[in-house]
């Protein structure tokens, strides 16, 4: 068997003598295939401007398929999209709101959290319940510091004052008809 070397030399020098052309090895007609394929390429090409766009202003001849990583298209992990949704306009006070609810133990610790608890936000004032009058009497003094954990927790401006009350009184009022006056003190006595 001749070297591939050998035959390339043998085929060109009977192609210059004006001889016949002997039969050309595999791995020569791989080397003509493979530049015949290369020159067919060249003559398809055209220029970046000049493709052919499909309606969509893709190039339809070059589809693009999801391959084993993320992709835009695939299904999206539903905490990137609350994500998303929590920074659209209008949601991050109704976020903020809902985390100082949610979180009140971390925010302000395990001693005011076991005497008191968060009942609603109205704009931006929060309204807290505490469990005694003595302990909404000691949350009205350091409500300016509730107020500095609450703003490091969730951002400024979500909470912006604290409406600190105590235990309600009982209610004589029973069902939907009732008698105007001071109620049942006459019994007592």
């Amino acid at each position: 068997m001749s070297e591939p070397g050998e035959t390339y030399d043998r085929a060109a020098a009977a192609a210059g003598s004006g001889e016949a052309e002997p039969p050309l090895s595999g791995y020569e007609l791989a080397r003509k295939a493979l530049e015949e394929a290369r020159a067919k390429s060249k003559q398809r090409r055209t220029p970046l401007g000049k493709r052919n766009l499909g309606a969509g202003g893709t190039n339809r001849s070059r589809r693009r398929w999801s391959s084993a990583g993320p992709d835009q298209r695939d299904p999206q992990a539903l905490g990137s999209l609350v994500g998303r949704l929590a920074q659209a306009p209008g949601w991050q006070a109704r976020v903020g709101a809902a985390t100082v609810m949610n979180t009140w133990d971390a925010i302000v610790g395990d001693d005011i959290s076991a005497h008191a608890r968060p009942d609603r936000l109205d704009g931006t004032i929060l309204y807290v319940a505490a469990e005694s009058t003595a302990w909404a009497t000691q949350l009205r003094y350091v409500q300016s510091q509730i107020l500095a954990k609450i703003a490091a927790a969730v951002g400024d401006g979500v909470v912006t004052q604290l409406k600190i009350f105590g235990p309600q009184a009982p209610s004589w009022r029973k069902g939907p008809r009732h008698v105007p006056g001071r109620g049942p003190r006459d019994t007592y006595g």
